[in-house]
């Protein structure tokens, strides 16, 4: 497969949002938190690729170290080193993977879940090659990756119990406590499970809008003055009559403009 990472990058629908809820056995407000939480809500870059955060340490140890002394940025036992996020981490993963390719794939969290790499067989894959190239293909692909990696790593259970430590702790490790993730993730539970949740249409819209370019504020599914300002400007550059409510002719045409 080429490397430049960029598919349809489809949104998430209802059905598959549905069917992940039913699989995992929790509430519609857990699923929304886990995105929140996991990468702002939304899995692909403004250029279509998957949103991902490569991890050095993960790569040095991949590659046996071999790599240390003379890429540290890149090849490093210690966590951290990051960087800008977005774009600037497919140049670090593409320094990584001009040295070894299958292993820099496996060194980042990718998609809506930021999935490791590595987990590929977890979440469903036969190669990292697959799993890459699911991710790069819609939200869906991501969503269904995430929840598959959730049953085989035994996660189901805390969540249905709203147990944020026991679940941050098997997602993210010993150190969750540092980053206060299990509080993150009971305040977001808080917020989605006593107001509005996201509506899919809604958050599919925002995710075209910015494709195309414009600033439709978070892809959250919760249109507020931004993406109702970014939707008019939209419509105004089609020559359509200007609306406050995203009618499923307006998606369609979204859908097309952005060529997903």
């Amino acid at each position: 497969m080429t490397d430049t990472f960029t598919g349809q990058a489809l949104p998430i629908d209802a059905a598959t949002f549905s069917n992940v809820t039913n699989s995992l056995g929790i509430d519609s407000a857990t699923l929304w938190t886990l995105l929140a939480v996991e990468t702002k809500g939304v899995g692909f870059l403004p250029d279509k690729r998957p949103d991902i955060l490569f991890e050095r340490h993960i790569f040095s140890r991949q590659t046996h170290g071999v790599y240390d002394q003379a890429y540290s940025g890149i090849s490093n036992p210690q966590p951290g080193g990051y960087g800008a996020s977005g774009a600037n981490q497919y140049v670090r993963l593409a320094q990584a993977i001009a040295l070894n390719r299958t292993a820099a794939l496996s060194s980042a969290s990718w998609g809506i879940g930021q999935i490791m790499g590595f987990n590929f067989a977890a979440s469903g894959f036969a190669s990292v090659d697959d799993m890459v190239a699911a991710m790069s293909a819609s939200e869906n692909a991501q969503l269904s990756a995430m929840a598959a990696f959730l049953q085989s790593n035994k996660l189901t259970t805390p969540l249905q119990q709203k147990d944020w430590a026991a679940y941050a702790k098997k997602y993210n490790g010993p150190n969750y406590a540092i980053n206060q993730y299990d509080q993150k993730l009971a305040a977001s539970y808080q917020k989605y499970s006593t107001s509005a949740q996201p509506d899919i249409d809604a958050r599919a819209a925002q995710l075209y809008l910015m494709y195309l370019g414009y600033n439709p504020g978070p892809v959250d599914g919760l249109p507020g003055s931004k993406t109702l300002s970014a939707l008019a400007s939209f419509l105004t550059k089609q020559g359509q009559p200007a609306s406050s409510t995203i009618t499923p002719d307006i998606l369609a045409l979204l859908q097309q403009s952005a060529a997903v």
